[in-house]
């Protein structure tokens, strides 16, 4: 029974690519541990089939934090038995790295995103500097590894050398009975982060004809709630904090729009696949989206979203607009939501997942 320990810097609890990721492997008889850290207010860790472990810290953001957490987990990782670390991301492949090397036991890479082409990198030099130094000292060696979309694996082929697999951040399938929708409101669920439009989103809402429910944490909040506030819409909008996955499942199918916005400055947001955009999918709504590259090429497919070509207030609120009041473009969409689930899921994904790992060990 092989032995894996996974990495990440955020909350445990609401990380559900990792607990999928991590029940998957766990299931397919590997031993695996996720390692995160604590945060202020820690929700209790649910019951899995696989152990974890949050790191105390001192420091809770800023170059600090990053420089106690990568201390702390690399002489954590030197202690804990394992015959593979893989690395969650690059805020946490330099402790990955050293630790393999020393221990001499397999390590892999797993880049949920294009990390160094985040907005809130790019758009800092020097942050942007140090990021870039770090990937490009680390990834060449990580040799093994995988990512969210065919984009960024080629992209790390082209800059790097490496071959990295795709492994989509499908949901797990679950019972669905599509409900009475007795209030069409809009919901935004995932990271309220730098880049998600809401600088555009909340004026938008202006002139639409429904409310709107952030449910999410992020480095976005305080500038949202500001947003809202400067455009009296605190009526209308309300940023609820992050609940726990298997709340917030129950909550999506009730809502009639889903949202998947970026901006198009990093390269990461354009070529991005989100978490949230398959989420709507498994819980049957239809989505406004933006016609980047990734959701045109899944909604040529299954059509599941309504794309909109640019994320300009105008835009947004004439495409909502559009969805809550032509009923036979809703309809379309719907049905189509809940037979793209039916494939689009992780039970058809982590095959692939484990095949990968299984290589790994033989």
């Amino acid at each position: 029974m092989p032995a894996i320990v996974f990495t990440v810097t955020n909350e445990l609890s609401f990380d559900q690519r990792m607990q999928r990721i991590c029940n998957a492997l766990a299931g397919a008889g590997y031993s695996v541990t996720l390692v995160g850290r604590t945060i202020k207010n820690n929700p209790p860790l649910i019951n899995t089939h696989f152990q974890q472990k949050r790191l105390d810290l001192f420091t809770k953001k800023g170059p600090l934090f990053y420089i106690e957490y990568n201390i702390r987990l690399f002489f954590y990782l030197l202690l804990q038995p394992a015959d593979l670390i893989c690395a969650i991301d690059l805020d946490t492949i330099l402790p990955c790295y050293f630790a393999s090397k020393l221990k001499g036991i397999k390590r892999v890479y797993d880049a949920h995103e294009y990390f160094t082409e985040q907005k809130e990198i790019v758009s800092r030099p020097t942050i942007y500097k140090i990021w870039l130094a770090i990937e490009k000292f680390s990834v060449p060696k990580f040799q093994n590894g995988y990512t969210v979309n065919d984009w960024i694996a080629t992209a790390f082929e082209k800059r790097y050398g490496v071959q990295y697999q795709t492994i989509r951040n499908l949901p797990v399938k679950y019972p669905l009975e599509t409900p009475i929708k007795t209030e069409k409101f809009i919901l935004y669920q995932g990271a309220v982060n730098e880049g998600r439009c809401f600088e555009t989103l909340i004026p938008a809402m202006k002139n639409v004809n429904s409310r709107l429910a952030i449910y999410g944490n992020g480095n976005f909040i305080n500038q949202s709630l500001s947003i809202i506030k400067t455009n009296q819409l605190t009526n209308k909008i309300s940023i609820i904090p992050a609940i726990p996955p298997t709340e917030l499942r129950k909550i999506t199918p009730t809502a009639y729009i889903g949202l998947t916005l970026f901006d198009q400055i990093g390269l990461n947001q354009y070529y991005s696949l989100a978490n949230r955009f398959f989420d709507y999918i498994m819980a049957g709504i239809p989505q406004l989206c933006v016609d980047y590259p990734e959701y045109r090429t899944i909604n040529d497919v299954y059509e599941v979203a309504y794309l909109i070509p640019n994320t300009e207030p105008e835009t947004i609120t004439a495409a909502l607009n559009k969805l809550l009041d032509d009923n036979v473009l809703y309809l379309r969409l719907q049905l189509n939501c809940l037979k793209a689930r039916e494939t689009l899921n992780w039970e058809q994904e982590q095959r692939g997942l484990i095949d990968f790992y299984n290589q790994l060990f033989i």
